[in-house]
């Protein structure tokens, strides 16, 4: 079995259980401006932890680039996707950026490194995936408006940059230092965002989460959605080029085990989540779930 497939599979589960903490605690509507500073800053917390037992160096001017392009897309990419959470439903926005990400990052990894050749079982399995990330994902259908399809467009192409670029600096840098500068880079940005007053006054708010008890929880939740980023870059890593918009595609299973977490909270403890799901619903899931698992077999083969 391929390394890569293990460790992005692991790095979806960590994503699952970050976006079912954050489900729980996290009170009304996100502000883009909130959430990016914070992105930012549990990134520098994380590279100030990882500096003491890596080589740490200055890269050279190509990796630079390479590095300081790739935080901005990804906190533009951030930063564009919780201005269409702020504005449009949950259950719309998420599944329009990751269903448009593999066609992007197909077309951006032609584009930095040529066609690749894939065996026709890989094709399959990567349109198999494809489809059951749409499928799994889907709640309701999109209310496609100019300025819905403009902002989620422009997010799914930013956060496909990032794949792509990641690439690129693995393929030139070691690992950690690339996941150190990177986290640097994007706490740059965000100190950008300090500097009118009306920002200041909205990150600093206290109403990121609702209950003072629940700050705890939320702060595990921003760890293992860390934990899950690691896990994806590192899956980068690893990924041959002719797999990656294949690993990209994969993220129907982050569905799946929300899905699954989801449906277990509620049954076993029904007073800390109750979720309502139509046989409709459930049967979608299963079918997706079980497309998936197909998927990933015919990857292994």
């Amino acid at each position: 079995m391929f390394y890569w497939l293990i460790v992005i599979i692991l790095a979806y589960l960590f994503f699952s259980l970050g976006s079912f903490g954050d489900k729980l605690v996290l009170a009304g509507r996100p502000k883009p401006k909130t959430y990016a500073f914070y992105v930012g800053a549990f990134g520098l917390i994380t590279a100030i932890c990882i500096i003491p037992f890596i080589k740490f160096s200055i890269p050279n001017n190509s990796a630079l680039v390479l590095l300081i392009l790739d935080a901005l897309v990804r906190i533009l990419g951030i930063y564009s996707m919780f201005m269409a959470l702020e504005t449009f439903e949950v259950s719309r926005v998420l599944p329009t950026i990751g269903a448009i990400q593999p066609i992007f990052v197909l077309i951006l990894s032609w584009f930095f490194w040529g066609p690749r050749a894939m065996t026709i079982i890989n094709i399959l399995a990567f349109l198999l995936l494809f489809v059951a990330s749409i499928i799994i994902s889907v709640e309701k259908t999109p209310k496609i408006t100019g300025r819905f399809l403009k902002i989620t467009l422009f997010s799914s192409l930013m956060f496909s940059l990032d794949y792509t670029l990641l690439k690129s600096i693995f393929l030139v840098q070691p690992f950690w230092q690339g996941i150190v500068w990177i986290q640097i880079f994007i706490f740059v940005f965000v100190l950008f965002l300090l500097i009118p007053k009306k920002s200041r006054k909205e990150i600093f708010a206290k109403n990121l989460v609702s209950d003072k008890k629940n700050q705890t929880l939320f702060l595990c939740a921003q760890i293992t959605g860390g934990i899950g980023n690691l896990l994806q870059s590192f899956a980068i890593s690893l990924t041959p080029v002719v797999f990656l918009a294949t690993i990209n595609a994969l993220r129907g299973i982050q569905y799946a085990f929300l899905f699954i977490i989801t449906l277990l909270v509620s049954f076993l403890f029904p007073k800390v989540l109750k979720e309502e799901l139509s046989k409709k619903v459930i049967l979608q899931k299963v079918i997706s779930i079980i497309m998936i698992i197909i998927g990933l077999c015919m990857l292994t083969l």
